[in-house]
């Protein structure tokens, strides 16, 4: 009996097509890997500029990416996490902070755009130990539940109350309508803004 012929192309169970489809794919992948390290070393290089931020009067030099947000370099760079994290994309007002006198959402401001800034967060309303007016009157007023969006909303009353120093409620409600309360306290927040406005006063 005859044996069947073995195809010239198939040696120990492996075609040539099937060697050669592999020997290109080892090679792709190795050029491939090759390519990414070497613009790995290029990001790594280049990935930061070097920053300088005034933060509550004190200035900080730093090595910032240019992608990265204020919100960001305030909290996981220089330990400011009274400045909070909510949806990151300027909706709910978590991350207000003060640049130059005006409410800002943080998480729509890259840090490199801050330079040469005065940036006030709700640490910088203290004074020592002591709370700022707006933040005593949301204290004396119970102008939170929850108390995630309380340093937004704060802050967006102190820039308010910045420039309007003697509010009307239709002015408070528009300084904080870019703030949302989950807990759904505004009645509260109204009445603290109104109280804060007569504590800065006297």
């Amino acid at each position: 009996m005859k044996k069947p012929k073995r195809d010239a192309g198939h040696t120990a169970g492996l075609s040539r097509r099937r060697f050669m489809d592999s020997v290109a794919i080892l090679a792709a992948t190795t050029t491939t890997g090759e390519a990414a390290t070497q613009t790995a070393a290029t990001t790594t290089e280049t990935a930061t500029v070097k920053t300088v931020l005034n933060v509550n009067g004190r200035s900080h030099a730093l090595q910032v990416e240019p992608r990265w947000t204020l919100q960001y370099v305030l909290r996981d760079q220089l330990g400011l996490t009274g400045t909070k994290c909510g949806c990151e994309r300027g909706e709910c007002g978590s991350c207000t902070v003060l640049v130059n006198g005006v409410a800002r959402y943080s998480c729509m401001t890259l840090a490199v755009e801050a330079e040469g800034a005065e940036i006030t967060t709700i640490e910088g309303l203290m004074h020592g130990e002591e709370l700022g007016p707006v933040q005593q009157a949301f204290v004396e007023e119970d102008a939170f539940q929850c108390g995630y969006c309380a340093p937004g909303q704060v802050m967006s009353v102190e820039a308010m109350l910045r420039k309007t120093p003697d509010p009307s409620m239709e002015q408070i409600q528009e300084g904080v309508s870019g703030n949302l309360c989950r807990c759904g306290a505004y009645a509260h927040i109204f009445k603290a803004a109104q109280r804060a406005a007569t504590y800065r006063k006297s």
